[in-house]
């Protein structure tokens, strides 16, 4: 516990004294004692759901609507915040920053905004049924009590790192897009579950849309992260930042990709901790 501390002199100011007083916070031997304690976990109860954009939203009604009746069956009975993704109409705009020569955070920006208008889309499709939009960070803290209260909390999936954006490791592209966003706010709220809903079964050795027709692609139904990291796969199915987050992180400990476009009675299945699709976790 942190104790206050006078200093020496009779007019001394008061001071708190605690582990972490004139340190620099980059010393490897102090950062390494930091990590043990057990993380609070603000919302343990809540699941976050990321819907694909390209995946679900831009396929239209046929592929949304059955989705929706699902996560509507769902909240009577589980806690659920869901997240968007931007899909086809980012990438297209990507594709004309780039050839504008716009830096990675803007690119990010750029993309928010598409993710920003698929949460739009959704609250208003689920307005009657309780579904409210949320921005970055706003009511957090109040998920649980949305949740208790019948609603479904809709956001963004993209995190707002804007003109923050880290440099991409390859091509300029924001590396922390909408998975990523998911991933970051389910270990900060510390959510019972992640589950990416895709049109894919889960993750398999190549893209199954681009595989032509003699190649039989390997399916992983359940692998630890160092496992899949050491796959050195060319495409995944998550994005790459996704994986070092789970390496790393304190409450979400593996997450599921599932096929919600085909089967959107896996939604409930795997909130209820079925294995319905691939289970990617973390290392012991």
């Amino acid at each position: 516990m942190s104790k206050l501390i006078k200093e020496a002199q009779e007019a001394g100011r008061l001071h708190i004294d605690s582990p972490l007083m004139g340190e620099s916070l980059v010393s490897r031997a102090l950062l390494a004692t930091q990590g043990q304690r057990e993380v609070f976990r603000m919302h343990p109860d809540v699941n976050v759901l990321k819907i694909g954009g390209q995946s679900i939203m831009d396929r239209g009604a046929k592929a949304l609507l059955p989705i929706l009746d699902e996560l509507l069956k769902a909240k009577e009975e589980h806690k659920i915040i869901l997240m968007t993704g931007g899909g086809t109409r980012a990438r297209h705009i990507y594709n004309i920053g780039l050839e504008l020569g716009m830096p990675t955070g803007v690119l990010s920006k750029l993309g928010d905004k598409v993710a920003s208008q698929n949460a739009e889309i959704l609250s208003v499709l689920l307005a009657k049924h309780g579904g409210v939009r949320i921005g970055h960070g706003d009511h957090l803290e109040q998920l649980t009590m949305f949740c208790q209260l019948g609603y479904l909390p809709i956001t963004p999936g993209i995190p707002p790192y804007g003109f923050f954006e880290h440099p991409a490791e390859e091509g300029m592209i924001p590396p922390h897009r909408t998975d990523s966003g998911a991933f970051l706010l389910a270990e900060n709220i510390g959510a019972k579950s992640l589950i990416y809903l895709k049109d894919e079964k889960g993750l398999y050795s190549g893209d199954p849309k681009k595989a032509k027709d003699h190649e039989k692609l390997e399916f992983y139904g359940r692998l630890s992260v160092s496992e899949l990291t050491a796959l050195d796969l060319d495409d995944l199915i998550v994005e790459r930042p996704v994986l070092r987050f789970l390496k790393h992180s304190k409450s979400i400990k593996q997450f599921q990709v599932i096929d919600a476009l085909r089967h959107p009675e896996h939604i409930l299945a795997a909130l209820n901790g079925e294995h319905v699709g691939t289970i990617i976790y973390q290392d012991a």
